[in-house]
């Protein structure tokens, strides 16, 4: 398929305008080999009507369109409000360069500082970087930090609780540091992070804990941190579900020293997987081991207020190998929306939308109370495991009536082979809660 919006002439035009006689004479100096190799054998152009129709078949051949999903493991459904896009989108904030440069991007950089000092709030830190590429990479950019800060500890422990997928790009990072081990923490009957013995500890330049963790409890960041301190290491949080932070204690307010989480939630779209926000927050005394970009507020010479990006020694252009980080950029667009969308909710609207997906999925948990049990006793926020026989098959039978329910967990943990990781926001009602509940209960018969 091929929408062509130029006519004959609009090319003979161009043509003219670059002093090529055809199509053909403008690529004739490329060998003929490689132009073989790159043809496209594409059909003949259609127009937009017809293009319409096509992707609106391509369009219903993605599913049903009265599925439910209630499946979350790191990426959660929630209401946007029209006002986002429409903002994000307004000409102040479209530059043909780098968003970052103060000479053609005030606006840009303004946006920026105010991203930082919302996910400064939003964690209880004293600082916040420009953001990361996602919740993953920023956790590992976090165990680098790390490394640097407690230098002669090799050891990184990271919660078996911890999202699978977090701890692989950890794995990632660490495997480019010849002395780096990684050691994983078993999780107790509960759902939360063993405490390490003070032995690992000692030898640990941090542990990290999802929080809420991968099966959605809620760890006790403030004793763990406390441990984790008096053997000299540092504590850091990794929180997949950011909406959950107006309701949890704030990871500064437990005692973390660093304080990472997938941004999506605020006001980003699933968009089959990506892209995602990246946060990064800590304490003010580590700022010279931050990695990303910071942007500062000063004053010209004629003692107006601007916006510059500051601390650029930490960069790899400037700083080449000794740089603190590979990160050069971050996703500003990503960052925009997410501003827009803390600052549309504002304070008390971000935790009345964190009470509705508290409330929503504890009444789904009891809702399913006939189906399975909670596999979990730890407290949760918007999300849980369901302990439930026949877990796989039931899922299946349900995925065939049109609802996603929730995350099969065999396939990451093997010993939770039975149950299903349920994920429920403010997009589900009591329609969706009960459809869920008959799909389950049906499928074990």
């Amino acid at each position: 398929m091929r929408f062509t919006p130029h006519t004959e002439g609009d090319v003979r035009a161009m043509l003219a305008t670059i002093g090529a006689e055809s199509v053909a004479a403008l690529v004739a100096h490329v060998p003929a080999a490689l132009r073989d190799v790159a043809a496209l054998r594409l059909p003949p152009g259609i127009d937009e009507r017809e293009v319409r129709a096509e992707m609106a078949s391509l369009a219903a051949a993605n599913g049903r369109p009265d599925a439910v999903v209630f499946l979350g493991a790191g990426a959660y459904p929630h209401f946007i409000p029209a006002a986002v896009e429409q903002l994000a989108g307004r000409a102040e904030f479209a530059t043909a360069y780098t968003p970052y440069q103060p000479e053609v991007s005030q606006g840009t950089l303004q946006v920026t500082f105010e991203f930082q000092t919302a996910i400064a709030a939003l964690t209880g830190m004293e600082l916040a970087n420009a953001g990361m590429y996602d919740g993953a990479t920023a956790a590992a950019e976090a165990v680098l930090m790390t490394q640097r800060l407690r230098p002669g500890r090799p050891l990184v422990a990271v919660s078996r609780a911890l999202h699978p997928q977090y701890r692989a790009v950890i794995a990632t990072y660490l495997a480019g540091l010849p002395d780096a081990e990684l050691v994983e923490v078993p999780y107790r009957e509960d759902g939360t992070t063993e405490l390490p013995s003070d032995a690992l500890l000692a030898r640990a330049s941090c542990l990290v804990l999802g929080y809420p963790n991968v099966f959605g409890a809620i760890e006790d960041l403030e004793h763990t941190a406390a441990a984790v301190h008096a053997a000299g290491a540092l504590a850091v949080s990794a929180t997949a579900e950011a909406l959950a932070l107006p309701l949890l204690r704030t990871p500064g307010g437990a005692g973390v020293d660093i304080a990472v989480a997938e941004g999506q939630s605020l006001g980003l779209p699933l968009a089959y997987g990506g892209p995602g926000l990246g946060l990064f927050a800590s304490r003010q005394s580590f700022v010279r081991n931050l990695p990303g970009r910071l942007v500062g507020e000063t004053v010209d010479t004629l003692g107006r207020r601007g916006y510059v990006l500051t601390l650029a020694t930490r960069e790899q252009h400037i700083r080449r190998e000794r740089a603190t980080s590979n990160i050069c950029t971050n996703h500003g667009l990503c960052a925009l929306q997410a501003t827009i969308y803390l600052s549309l909710l504002g304070r008390h609207g971000l935790r009345a939308v964190a009470e509705r997906n508290l409330r929503g999925a504890h009444a789904l948990a009891a809702r399913l109370g006939r189906a399975g049990r909670l596999r979990f006793a730890a407290p949760y926020f918007n999300e849980f495991v369901l302990e439930i026989r026949g877990a796989r098959r039931r899922w299946e039978t349900a995925l065939a009536d049109g609802v996603v329910a929730g995350l099969p967990l065999g396939d990451w943990y093997p010993e939770l082979e039975d149950c299903l990781l349920v994920c429920a926001t403010e997009l589900h009602d009591t329609a969706a809660h009960a459809r869920l509940a008959s799909a389950l209960e049906q499928g074990g018969t």
